[in-house]
């Protein structure tokens, strides 16, 4: 028998629409404006008239000329090398450590556990100093060194405890039936957690694409060459002593967003579905 539904229940939905559709456009139009400035003449971008949709002259040189000012291919280059360096350890340490805490008993884990969960609540600032001592003591400043091995240690207290979460969800039983038939701990780890954790996994390699992808902070800190530059400090140079030709910087910054949103539309299925499978157990 179908339920009659009353008039409050499709208010609420429609409400419900409107709200969600209207903190979805807020989050849109930075975006919109972004793009739309990327095809304007640079006094064009200027005018504040809100009648003005899209530009009747769509100027595709200033991507051609953005790509030219800020050598852009060289950017993007180290930006992929540093990228790709953080995913693979990312990756393989964080899924390792997980691994540890959820399947395996050893004493002293449930203190190492929350000793690595304190780490996030200590802002960046606090061992900004003392890692750049560190660094420059191995003298890798001016390098990607800096920006690629810290990924190999651990891959972040946030993916170690997304993973773990997801893990502990995934039946014991599983690891007791692949002993039996003779399975180490690393064949268990390789041929049964990983397979089963594919949602997981591509869940922290978009958060780590991304964050390395659009990280500022360390690459300004540690990389002073322009040829070392990643694509976010190649938007600086985008940027004049006196002026600054924004339809230019419009261009580069489009170019430069543009890979995540395509990644993330790629992975955006994989992206709830392991973060709505991760387990809530302590």
């Amino acid at each position: 028998m179908v339920r009659k539904r009353n008039a409050k229940y499709y208010i609420g939905k429609i409400i419900f629409y409107l709200v969600l559709g209207s903190m979805a456009l807020i989050c849109v139009i930075p975006l919109y404006w972004m793009v739309r400035s990327s095809f304007m003449k640079n006094t064009q971008i200027y005018v504040m008239d809100p009648f003005i949709v899209w530009p009747e002259e769509m100027l595709w040189s200033n991507y051609a000329e953005a790509i030219k000012a800020a050598n852009f291919g060289t950017y993007a280059i180290n930006t992929i090398i540093i990228v790709g360096g953080c995913l693979v350890g990312t990756l393989l340490t964080s899924a390792m450590a997980a691994y540890a805490f959820s399947r395996v008993e050893w004493k002293g884990k449930k203190i190492c556990f929350a000793m690595i969960l304190t780490t996030m609540m200590l802002p960046g600032s606090v061992t900004l100093i003392p890692q750049f001592l560190i660094w420059r003591n191995f003298n890798m400043v001016d390098t990607f060194w800096p920006l690629i091995l810290p990924s190999f240690f651990g891959g972040g207290a946030f993916n170690i405890f997304l993973l773990r979460q997801f893990f502990l969800g995934i039946p014991k039983e599983l690891d007791e039936a692949a002993r039996i038939d003779g399975a180490d701990a690393l064949q268990i780890f390789t041929k049964i957690i990983l397979p089963l954790s594919g949602s997981a996994m591509i869940v922290v390699g978009l958060f780590t694409f991304l964050n390395n992808w659009n990280d500022f902070f360390g690459p300004i800190i540690y990389l002073n060459k322009k040829e070392h530059f990643t694509l976010a400090l190649g938007l600086l140079q985008l940027r004049g002593d006196y002026s600054t030709k924004w339809n230019l910087m419009m261009a580069g910054s489009t170019i430069v967003v543009a890979p995540c949103i395509l990644i993330y539309l790629i992975g955006q299925k994989y992206l709830i579905e392991g973060i709505s499978l991760t387990g809530l157990k302590a």
